[in-house]
């Protein structure tokens, strides 16, 4: 399906961005900003959204449907956590428990992990028929 296909490159790229570059806060005052939690939380949801839609339908004409999307459905899931974790660990005031420590080892790797979502993103998008892409 070309729109989860789209939808995937975008958020893929769009957190590898966000991941891997620093977590200044600068345009925080303006209307619309790239890092605010709200536009970081639709993000990370639609995300991981879409990561598991990938998986349950089929590729661009692929003859197997699950290899061709396993890579960047795999990366819009962990992005779309990280993300979410991201916004949990700003706002929620209590640090203890299981699911922060989940987020804590997810977030110990946000620049590689941009990285390579950036270049899933930019291979996913320059070979849409690959066998693992």
């Amino acid at each position: 399906m070309p729109q989860l296909y789209f939808l995937s490159i975008l958020c893929n790229g769009l957190a590898g961005y966000i991941l891997f570059s620093d977590n200044d806060r600068d345009g925080e005052n303006s209307q619309f900003s790239i890092r605010s939690p709200t536009f970081l939380l639709v993000l990370g949801i639609i995300g991981a959204v879409t990561g598991v839609l990938k998986l349950l339908s089929p590729s661009i004409g692929e003859g197997i449907p699950i290899l061709s999307d396993l890579i960047p459905a795999a990366f819009g899931l962990v992005a779309g956590l990280m993300l979410i974790f991201g916004i949990y660990r700003q706002d929620v005031s209590s640090k203890a428990g299981e699911l922060d420590r989940l987020g804590v080892s997810l977030l110990a790797f946000r620049k590689p992990i941009g990285i390579a979502l950036m270049v899933c993103a930019l291979i996913h998008f320059l070979f849409p028929e690959a066998l693992f892409l």
